[in-house]
């Protein structure tokens, strides 16, 4: 048979469920990497699929007219573009969907203003390969007490707020306003897995609710702190959104301020200086609860400062502490890494 005359089916599904959707379709098997998903309407997208669906939740099956083959990487699209070689060696190399979003790092805002990038070319580019996405960012940092970030827009509609779907958890949040770290995505999956159901959790920088709605659907109650007023606003709506409000108690406020009683079973501090706030956490703490640190570790002093600073606060409050685990969450800057140790707490 001739490509021509070969049946492209395609599931149509609404904008806002497109990204969870694909994940789906790709673990069921059926989703088309090679052809461009499409606008169907001004709602709904068409996303390719080999055959029809018979796990995953769409509105419909149809017959894609003149189906259009899709490029495999930004090279590619950029190669089409008329990029150079020397160009496209200096064009991002990772960049993230999240929602309806592309967030992308470019990294040249110090550089002279002749070696920058085209990053408008850039960005059509990643929306010609993301069809799902309607809206390519460049994020340029975070900054001050809240991690406000600060993004600006490259190509697309210029919607800064979307909604992402992971590993079932919906987070509704604005890139103008809260951070969100793509990173960190296998540490959030891993807090849903590790909770008890009926466990008491003190989330002490809950941001949007990053870890807090992936424990609270596993079946935990969990006490949220957020002081940044739009983080909080935003952790208020994804509770809701998930269906988890009773089982989240959420305090806009600093994390000290807030009295567990009774104590918690589990305390997450989830922050690059959490172990200033240690002793908040462990007087939050039950006798055998578990305690999650987060830290920003040059390689150079992995393990032993994140653990001593542990045992050190532990030694403070007379209690003893027994590692449980210590994990890479990913790379926070160059010789640095975003670390956890998990420890119970006697």
């Amino acid at each position: 048979m001739e490509e021509n005359d070969e049946l492209a089916l395609a599931a149509l599904v609404r904008k806002p469920d497109s990204e969870a959707t694909i994940a789906a379709l790709q673990a069921e098997g059926v989703y088309d990497a090679t052809r461009k998903v499409r606008e169907h309407a001004e709602e709904l997208v068409e996303l390719p699929v080999t055959d029809p669906p018979s796990e995953t939740d769409v509105l419909d099956v149809v017959e894609q007219v003149a189906p259009e083959r899709r490029l495999s990487d930004l090279e590619s699209h950029l190669r089409e573009m008329g990029w150079t070689d020397e160009e496209i060696a200096r064009a991002p190399g990772s960049w993230a969907v999240v929602g309806s979003v592309v967030l992308v790092t470019f990294g040249d805002e110090d550089a002279p203003e002749e070696e920058r990038l085209d990053r408008e070319e850039v960005g059509e580019a990643l929306l010609a390969l993301h069809g799902e996405a309607d809206t390519v960012l460049a994020h340029e940092g975070v900054s001050g007490d809240h991690r406000e970030p600060t993004v600006s827009v490259v190509a697309g509609a210029g919607d800064t707020e979307t909604v992402h779907t992971e590993h079932g958890t919906r987070y509704a949040l604005d890139f103008s306003e809260v951070m969100f770290s793509p990173g960190n995505k296998a540490e959030r999956a891993r807090m849903g897995e590790t909770v008890e159901s009926d466990e008491r959790v003190f989330d002490m920088f809950a941001g949007i609710g990053y870890f807090t709605l992936p424990m609270a659907r596993a079946g935990a109650d969990v006490t949220a702190v957020e002081r940044n007023p739009a983080a909080f606003r935003f952790l208020v709506e994804n509770a809701m959104l998930n269906d988890v409000s009773e089982r989240v108690s959420a305090f806009r406020s600093d994390c000290r301020d807030v009295e567990m009683d009774p104590r918690a079973d589990r305390v997450v501090m989830g922050y690059y200086d959490a172990w200033e706030y240690l002793d908040a956490a462990l007087a939050a703490l039950k006798p055998g609860g578990v305690v999650h640190m987060h830290e920003a570790t040059p390689e150079d002093l992995l393990w032993e400062r994140p653990v001593s600073r542990l045992r050190e606060a532990a030694a403070d409050a007379d209690r003893e502490i027994e590692v449980l685990d210590r994990r890479k969450v990913k790379s926070h800057s160059e010789g640095v890494w975003h670390v956890v140790v998990d420890a119970r707490v006697e």
